[in-house]
C-alpha cells in the first residue's frame, strides 16, 4: 500500500468513526424515555449555554421527606434554542420554574425538558418537540 492510500484510508476511518459518535451522541430514547413524563418545580441554581446541548440545573425539594435534589435539565442546542426565542439570559439564578419532560431511562435527577414556565412571570418558554 502507498503512503497516498495508506493516509486517505486513515482518514476515511477517521471520518467515519467521529460520525458513529455523532450519530449516537443524538440518540433520545438511549438516554429519555418519552413514555416517562413528568412535572418538577424548583430553583434554578445553575446554567450552562454549552453546545451540544444547553444544561440548566434545578434544586427540586421533595415533598415527602423534604429532602433536596439537583435535577438537571437537558434542552436543544444553542442555536436551536435561539431560534426558538431562548437567550443566555432567559433563566436567571433563582428563578422559580415549572419543567416538565420525559425522565432519564436511568432513574438519574435527569430530564429532557419540553415545557418550562418561569413561575413569576408565567412566561412559557419551550426547548423541543417530544414524542
Amino acid at each position: 500500500m502507498t503512503f497516498r492510500k495508506t493516509v486517505s484510508f486513515l482518514v476515511l476511518a477517521i471520518a467515519l468513526l467521529g460520525s458513529q459518535v455523532t450519530l449516537a451522541h443524538h440518540a433520545f430514547t438511549a438516554q429519555y424515555d418519552a413514555d416517562a413524563r413528568k412535572e418538577i418545580t424548583g430553583v434554578v441554581v445553575k446554567v450552562e449555554w454549552l453546545n451540544p446541548h444547553a444544561y440548566f440545573y434545578i434544586d427540586v425539594e421533595d415533598p415527602d421527606t423534604g429532602e433536596v435534589a439537583t435535577w438537571a435539565c437537558e434542552l436543544g442546542s444553542p442555536v436551536s434554542m435561539q431560534r426558538q426565542g431562548w437567550t443566555r439570559e432567559s433563566l436567571v439564578l433563582g428563578d422559580y420554574l415549572i419543567v416538565e419532560g420525559a425522565l432519564a431511562r436511568d432513574g438519574s435527577s435527569s430530564i429532557s425538558a419540553s415545557s418550562v414556565v418561569i413561575e413569576e412571570t408565567g412566561k412559557r418558554l419551550f426547548s423541543r418537540q417530544q414524542n
